[in-house]
């Protein structure tokens, strides 16, 4: 099984109160269910906000986890979101080692991915690349080889591709 049919994303849409979040992970652990990848955020209305958990379905199967959502009273809607249909996004800072020439090709590393210099010092600069997940990982592993002193990934945020028929 590939790591993409491993990994399944689901939106779900939720009340925007305290302690919802803390309902929804306590259900994945008391479960055993893994997850990949975990991003919160209030939605345009305030009332809702949209959890986006990337799982992994060997740990359970997908029906199964959307059942168990449901039963969390705070759960309004849940959407399985397929790669193909969906456009996501995922944003990486790294705090990266640049000696002399590496700085060189690590700035060309950033040109080539479309990143940011967000921060310089004299032996290290931290970077931000925004993109789909496969392109964050292509990024991190090019920037590896340098010695990352520092990573952070957000967790995978994804909306519905628009339909363009009328």
């Amino acid at each position: 099984m590939s790591t993409q049919d491993r990994h399944h994303t689901l939106t779900v849409l939720v009340e925007n109160r305290a302690g919802v979040l803390a309902r929804v992970a306590s259900l994945f652990a008391r479960r055993g269910y893994n997850i990949e990848s975990l991003a919160v955020a209030p939605t345009d209305d305030e009332r809702f906000s949209r959890i986006t958990i990337v799982v992994d379905v060997e740990s359970a199967p997908l029906d199964q986890i959307v059942k168990q959502l449901f039963k969390l009273i705070n759960v309004v809607k849940i959407s399985e979101l397929a790669p193909s249909d969906s456009v996501e996004r995922e944003l990486l800072l790294a705090t990266v080692r640049t000696n002399g020439d590496d700085r060189a090709r690590v700035l060309e590393l950033l040109q080539i991915f479309e990143g940011k210099i967000l921060n310089v010092g004299h032996a290290e600069i931290t970077v931000s690349l925004e993109g789909d997940p496969a392109k964050v990982d292509d990024f991190e592993s090019m920037l590896r080889p340098y010695g990352i002193v520092e990573l952070q990934r957000t967790g995978r945020v994804a909306l519905p591709k628009l339909d363009r028929t009328l």
